[in-house]
């Protein structure tokens, strides 16, 4: 088994005529975990929804290809291929009135790969009664379920979109461990759709930051990392190294300015930078993520 790998295009969704997504061109490869950033209203839960199936573009179209699938087909009201895609909402989307038990056997009836060893191993783990019925679980035991669905179906293309929410800090940990062992073990193309950003940036291999259902950036994380700085010292030393740069945020306390900037510092800047006394520091994905999405004015190279 392999990961699916997704292209977009032009992908557009609408809301009585406001757009959810709009006209969005992304490539996802296979095998890698991809992180999907985005505020309140980004098009986060739309676009994973689009992805899965369970939504028909308004204009565009979703293609996934490889594994099984060969050539690229649409997702929608395509059995085979829905067959290869988990979605795993933060809503659950579980049968209340049934119990843990049949929720796993429907599971493992629509899932061609789906792993009983290591959905009861998860089960134990998380300590999710499997007589249970699914109503009666706490909220948190509603979200190990759902990881536990998400991880043993083993779906070529696998997506948490928030599911974990629910959890508290050492079940969320608990579930970040089973992801990475089981991806190690099985790849396969794992998209989460998150607000924790510092929790999950060790994670990711590439990150996708959407904004109004357009797309900010997407990167590999490495690169995206290295794209920030934070830049601090006297406050006309940082205005002179930073005229040219794009300034994503600025903050003063009396003779001192800290800039935070988009853009790589080359070595002739940074010898500049030491030889005016400033300190260059990175800035954390989450911080940039936040940066990138503000909707506050910026500072441009060339506005």
């Amino acid at each position: 088994m392999s990961g699916l790998a997704v292209r977009t295009e032009n992908l557009s969704v609408r809301f009585g005529g406001v757009p959810a997504l709009d006209g969005l061109d992304l490539r996802l490869a296979p095998d890698k975990i991809h992180g999907l950033l985005g505020r309140n209203g980004s098009g986060k839960s739309t676009f994973v929804a689009t992805l899965a199936g369970f939504r028909k573009p308004d204009d565009g179209r979703v293609l996934l290809e490889g594994g099984e699938l060969g050539a690229a087909r649409e997702p929608y009201e395509d059995a085979v291929v829905t067959s290869r895609i988990c979605l795993i909402r933060e809503s659950g989307d579980l049968v209340g009135a049934a119990s843990v038990k049949h929720v796993l056997e429907l599971a493992a009836a629509l899932r061609p790969f789906w792993n009983h060893d290591l959905a009861r191993e998860l089960l134990d783990k998380f300590e999710v009664p499997v007589r249970q019925k699914v109503q009666k679980l706490s909220r948190g035991k509603k979200s190990a379920l759902g990881v536990v669905l998400g991880l043993a179906s083993r779906a070529p293309l696998t997506i948490f979109d928030e599911s974990y929410l629910g959890m508290d800090v050492p079940s969320r940990n608990l579930f970040y461990d089973a992801l990475l062992a089981d991806y190690a073990e099985v790849p396969r193309t794992i998209v989460l759709s998150t607000h924790l950003v510092s929790e999950v940036s060790t994670m990711l291999e590439e990150v996708v930051i959407l904004d109004r259902g357009r797309v900010v950036t997407q990167a590999p994380v490495d690169s995206l990392r290295g794209r920030g700085a934070s830049i601090v010292g006297p406050v006309a030393a940082v205005d002179e190294l930073t005229a040219d740069l794009t300034v994503l945020a600025e903050q003063r306390l009396g003779g001192t300015k800290s800039s935070t900037v988009l853009g790589d510092l080359d070595n002739g800047l940074l010898a500049r930078a030491r030889s005016a006394g400033l300190e260059i520091g990175p800035v954390g994905l989450q911080d940039l993520f936040v940066h990138l999405t503000d909707s506050t004015p910026t500072k441009e190279s060339g506005r």
